[in-house]
């Protein structure tokens, strides 16, 4: 890509657009999608899509949904949900978000989204025309305080957090159900409809320490009003054809379910089928094929990029993205992200995360992950010349 021909970030206006201009570029750090290639199980399963694809054809749609639920749910360790037979699905996280803003205008109800987060969220309900306002994470860090600090923070209808947050990696349930517990009894104690995306939940599965504990059973005894987002997203590496859900409590699910049937039918019965080929490809190698890519690449970022100008920031949970400080307080996210861009090097400015308070995301820039370790490895040589600018 010639310089003439580069695009003017500084118009941009939210995180996908920066996505897309991206995919253009040499050294793409910018999405979370993944971008590797197929383990040798993996590469098995694309050897049958053509057994796939015919068997596709010649099952009902129902058996490929049920069927992709039940692994789904079993990958994640969340029986009561994969019991409940409350979950439907679209083909893509932001379907789902949508009928989450959709049951929230609907009802004329405000939310307080956690800041910092990925922007598309912001867009997708403002776009519905929701009341939205903004809950520091920060308010969810101390187990022992969430309940008070919500009492304090909220003063909207209903509460929406991102768990693992993204970019941060920071999780309510890194001492089991401890902290999620309080958020829940919070909002069953003031009324509060909760809102959960747990699209990169796949990593807390990688993460031996974390792992993932039946959230819907608590959801369920607790008598909380909720919606439950997931995604398969941002796990494998299959050209971006996914399955996202959203699962809601018995008290809302007649309205969430009639909203979603206004949206969608089905999702592909191939794309069910094949996705949970590689579900069931990742019990069988305990996640390995997905954890392996991660921590490679993690490692070599942590690495090239010690002692530059950027600060790696320990998530609770190893996430599929990474998430770096900028030191000097005279440069910020925007400035070096044009000036990596300028390199062909892609990564995310902080500033889109920070939606309510852009000035905060001036000191972070955001990288992924999901990306053959080669190539990796050359982005992050390329990536840290740059920074060594910035040594004086």
């Amino acid at each position: 890509m010639s310089l003439t021909d580069k695009a003017d970030v500084s118009t941009f206006v939210d995180l996908t657009q920066h996505e897309i201009e991206a995919l253009k570029t040499r050294f793409n750090l910018a999405d979370a999608h993944t971008h590797q290639r197929q383990s040798a199980s993996q590469e098995r399963i694309v050897s049958r899509l053509p057994e796939l694809w015919h068997e596709s054809e010649t099952k009902q749609q129902a058996h490929f949904e049920r069927q992709f639920v039940d692994a789904f749910f079993r990958l994640h360790q969340q029986p009561t949900a994969r019991a409940m037979d409350r979950t439907l699905l679209s083909y893509s996280a932001s379907v789902s978000t949508m009928v989450a803003g959709m049951f929230l205008k609907q009802r004329g109800m405000s939310v307080q989204l956690v800041e910092p987060c990925f922007d598309n969220l912001v867009d997708l309900l403002r776009n519905m025309q929701v009341p939205l306002g903004p809950v520091d994470e920060s308010v969810l860090h101390d187990k022992d305080a969430i309940y008070d600090r919500l009492v304090e923070a909220i003063d909207a209808d209903a509460i929406y957090l991102v768990d693992p947050n993204n970019p941060t990696g920071f999780t309510l349930l890194a001492e089991k159900l401890e902290g999620f517990r309080e958020v829940v009894r919070y909002c069953v104690d003031h009324d509060k409809v909760l809102v959960m995306d747990f699209c990169f939940a796949s990593f807390a599965l990688c993460d031996e320490g974390i792992g993932r504990v039946d959230i819907y059973k608590l959801l369920e005894e607790s008598g909380v009003t909720y919606m439950v987002m997931e995604d398969t997203g941002k796990t494998w590496p299959i050209q971006d054809a996914k399955c996202a859900m959203i699962t809601s409590s018995r008290d809302i699910q007649e309205e969430v379910y009639n909203l979603h049937t206004s949206v969608l039918l089905n999702v592909s019965p191939f794309v069910l089928n094949m996705v949970t080929q590689y579900i069931e490809d990742s019990i069988e190698d305990g996640f390995a094929s997905v954890r392996d890519i991660i921590k490679t690449n993690g490692d070599a970022a942590r690495a090239a990029l010690d002692g530059t100008i950027l600060e790696f920031q320990e998530p609770v949970v190893g996430t599929s993205v990474a998430w770096f400080r900028i030191k000097p307080e005279h440069l910020t996210a925007t400035q070096l992200q044009a000036v990596l861009f300028d390199e062909e090097v892609y990564v995310l400015p902080g500033t889109f995360f920070y939606w309510n308070t852009k000035e905060k995301g001036e000191r972070f820039v955001r990288l992924a992950l999901a990306r053959e370790p080669e190539v990796f490895a050359g982005a992050m040589e390329r990536m840290r010349k740059v920074l060594e600018r910035y040594a004086a």
